[in-house]
């Protein structure tokens, strides 16, 4: 059966579009493998001389004979597949417990290796077949992002609500046998999978090192729209305090023990928490950001580094939205920037009125929720928005609301920046040149 995947562009002057190939076209094979995703043709395009099949939009099959330069590319750009979707019912799945209205996307639940491998999406391996998993040896599928939550077998399978899935151990011990290096997640549900079973867990993976490469433990995040759904305990303030203190010298003495950082808590604890920061370093290499793991040690690095080199500029009045997470570390930001620019910057935090108080962070607050808390309010110059506020590539946020309409309804202008100091510095620095 000729399926193969469709190509989405072709850039113009490429080896491809030299070839004939076209935006619409189907490749079928390379060197003769079946192609069935971009995977496969990022593992069998590696050749300098290459045999393709294509599928013409007509019907008509071509074989086409490419040779090309070394290091060149062909050229040819295909959309990301289609995920698999999960049939896990996890007890804390924030999906679950999205309101409706939103981008349908939103709602997808994905159970995906290949975006794992691809975008670093966390998947619990709960249904990976043995296909899969011998294909993610052959090509070497590396890294992997792996939703543990509890090696104890009873406990996962609760709290996936899938009381089959196998021994996450096993498949863990066979990936690694196969030299795929994985980064692991936790996400903690207080009396559930905290206590002696957490400690098991940690024990077990860090036994995994290096194959298993790094730990986070992140807060399970509770909306408003939980109705019919599991009850759960929110991280409190004076629950993350003591987490904090017992679980941060056990990173230390685990990075000691190993040689390398190993275990991670969420940036939300120590927020939450009210706790100091570890220093920038004991974060490594920053395995899990994406995760919400360093966000803030970074931020406050990047600001010291950008005050030592603001410069004055031409007085202005702006106004900075963010989300209540990191309010108080951007707000002492702001005011020393202001000082070292003459500009006077005013830090707006926006409360999340679509998920509910509970759901502090910056990059799920909605437009609307922008629009509720300033619309009548002296804005001053320029409204800045952080970009993690807004889907990438069409400056919308999680409501579809998009940066025109803020711009319209509030009267003002609407820059986005680099969500880090110094793309709000270069966001100003570029505005107001002195």
């Amino acid at each position: 059966m000729r399926q193969g995947i469709p190509i989405e562009s072709v850039e113009q002057g490429s080896v491809a579009a030299e070839a004939g190939i076209e935006a619409g076209d189907r490749l079928l094979a390379i060197n003769g493998y079946r192609i069935r995703d971009i995977i496969d043709y990022g593992f069998y395009s590696g050749d300098d001389e290459l045999l393709l099949e294509i599928a013409k939009q007509d019907g008509e099959i071509w074989e086409i004979d490419l040779a090309r330069e070394e290091g060149e590319q062909l050229g040819i750009r295909f959309a990301p597949p289609k995920p698999i979707r999960c049939s896990n019912a996890c007890v804390f799945c924030f999906v679950d417990q999205l309101p409706e209205g939103l981008r349908r996307p939103l709602y997808v639940k994905d159970e995906d290796y290949r975006l794992s491998f691809l975008y670093g999406n966390f998947i619990t391996l709960s249904s990976l077949g043995k296909g899969q998993l011998r294909r993610i040896r052959k090509q070497r599928l590396s890294p992997l992002y792996i939703s543990v939550h509890c090696t104890d077998p009873v406990v996962r399978g609760e709290l996936l609500g899938n009381r089959d899935c196998p021994p996450i151990l096993d498949l863990l011990s066979e990936l690694a046998s196969a030299g795929i290096t994985m980064h692991t997640q936790v996400v903690l549900c207080p009396g559930r999978n905290d206590g002696r079973f957490l400690e098991r867990t940690v024990r077990d993976l860090a036994a995994l090192y290096p194959s298993v490469a790094s730990l986070a433990v992140v807060p399970l995040g509770l909306t408003r729209h939980r109705d019919s759904l599991p009850a759960l305990r929110p991280v409190t303030s004076g629950y993350a305090a003591e987490f904090v203190a017992y679980w941060g010298p056990r990173c230390r003495a685990l990075a000691d023990r190993l040689g390398a950082p190993f275990l991670f808590l969420a940036d939300e604890f120590y927020i939450k928490a009210g706790a100091p920061f570890p220093p920038l370093e004991e974060y490594g290499d920053l395995p899990q950001l994406e995760n919400g793991v360093g966000m803030v040690p970074m931020f406050l690095a990047d600001a010291a580094e950008v005050l030592e080199r603001a410069e004055p500029l031409s007085p202005a009045v702006v106004t900075v939205v963010t989300g209540e997470s990191p309010y108080r570390y951007l707000a002492d930001f702001l005011a020393k920037l202001s000082e070292r620019t003459g500009i006077a910057l005013h830090p707006e935090v926006v409360r999340n009125s679509l998920f509910g108080r509970s759901v502090t962070v910056t990059g799920l607050v909605p437009g609307n929720a922008v629009l509720a808390s300033l619309k009548g309010r002296d804005i001053g110059d320029l409204l800045v928005v952080p970009d993690v506020m807004l889907r990438e590539g069409d400056g919308v946020f999680i409501d579809d609301v998009s940066t025109e309409v803020l711009q319209r309804e509030l009267g003002t202008g609407v820059a986005v920046f680099d969500s880090t100091p110094s793309g709000l510095y270069e966001v100003l620095a570029r505005r107001f040149a002195a």
